[in-house]
């Protein structure tokens, strides 16, 4: 059952696409018999297929470089037939001349790989009227543009999967080292360690499903609503990325002071409190008020740290995560990282702005009035 339910649910996903794609198909066959002489549209539908592929999640360009790669292969087969024939050999001479062109003239990837692919096609299914196959291939990838600009995905529903997941495996991950620390369980803190690794490859999912939502909201009338909820994930992405890097940085410096029994007190309410901003972070995507609540949590946990190397991280996914907050909340604060930190009121700006030198040398001083007072 639990097969049969990932099975629909795959399905489910790609609905609109196959749709998308059979419309495409359709609307371009008839097109081609009503516009063209003596139409065979099968490279029609062919460049609506894979147009509507490529365009799904990625951008349009891609489909331009469909047709570009099409007009490209089906050109120089045209010509190499004329000259040379049909046959085994002729069909290599067609790949290697359709590729060779593809590469001298810097195309992309589909570019080249589709001006051998119709090269091919031509070849096989006869060489004449290869104008209106060239034809037919234009129009296959312009009703495939435009079958995807009149019906195209919901981009704040991929852009919102993409993005909860990575808050959601952010949030675990600070959860997971706060308990560690808590315990003082250096087992724990290598597993938020590897969980906080795992995240890359969210962030790459939220990545492209960017790259389609910006796409989306800015070719789609029937999206236009959706800018600012993208938007909110877009000028956000850089600092959650930090916050995550920062995170896995603090992983291992909690699992190495775990390891070595130098774990300081008091960390891990300041680890919760990081937890408590992704958490509130999340939230903001849809009600940006939240936002607020990130930055008092981030800024809480940032003046409860301490000065060593973990306090260190700790402050640094914080300013990250205060960040992050004002972006989402559209209100973003121009201040250096130093100043954020100034203004914690929770903590005496001068603890905060020690370097390791002027700590060192109060340490010295400490220790000297020490051993006077002992003397």
């Amino acid at each position: 059952m639990t097969a049969l339910r990932l099975a629909h649910r795959r399905l489910r996903s790609r609905s609109l696409a196959i749709g998308q794609t059979a419309l495409a198909a359709l609307t371009a066959w008839y097109l081609c018999v009503w516009l063209l002489p003596d139409p065979e549209p099968v490279f029609a539908c062919i460049a609506t297929v894979i147009a509507i592929g490529a365009t799904h999640g990625q951008h349009g360009q891609r489909a331009l470089h469909l047709i570009a790669g099409v007009v490209l292969g089906l050109t120089l087969s045209a010509v190499l037939v004329h000259l040379i024939g049909t046959g085994p050999w002729q069909l290599a001479l067609l790949v290697i001349a359709a590729m060779s062109v593809g590469v001298l003239f810097n195309g992309s990837d589909l570019v080249i790989g589709e001006a051998a692919v119709s090269a091919m096609l031509l070849l096989m299914i006869g060489g004449t009227n290869a104008p209106n196959r060239i034809f037919e291939a234009v129009i296959g990838g312009v009703v495939a543009l435009a079958i995807v600009v009149i019906f195209p995905p919901k981009a704040i529903l991929h852009v919102g999967r993409a993005g909860q997941a990575v808050m959601a495996a952010l949030g675990q991950s600070l959860e997971r080292v706060a308990a560690a620390l808590a315990a003082g369980d250096a087992d724990k803190a290598e597993s938020a360690l590897v969980q906080a690794r795992a995240i890359d490859a969210l962030l790459d999912a939220l990545d492209d499903a960017l790259e389609m939502g910006r796409e989306t909201v800015r070719t789609a009338p029937t999206r236009f609503a959706e800018r600012e909820p993208v938007e909110r994930y877009s000028r956000s992405f850089e600092q959650i990325d930090l916050a995550v890097r920062n995170t896995r940085v603090l992983a291992r410096h909690a699992h190495r002071a775990l390891r070595s029994g130098h774990a300081p007190t008091g960390v891990a309410a300041s680890v919760t409190d990081l937890a408590r901003a992704v958490w509130d972070l999340a939230a903001a995507f849809d009600d940006p008020a939240r936002a607020a609540d990130a930055r008092e949590h981030a800024a809480r946990a940032a003046a409860g740290a301490a000065t060593d190397a973990l306090g260190e991280s700790v402050r640094s996914t914080a300013v990250d995560l205060m960040r992050a907050a004002e972006l989402v909340a559209g209100a973003p604060d121009e201040l250096p990282t130093e100043e954020i930190l100034l203004a914690l009121p929770a903590q005496p700006a001068e603890v905060v702005a020690l370097t390791r030198s002027e700590r060192s040398a109060a340490s010295t001083r400490e220790s000297s009035e020490s051993m006077a007072s002992a003397a």
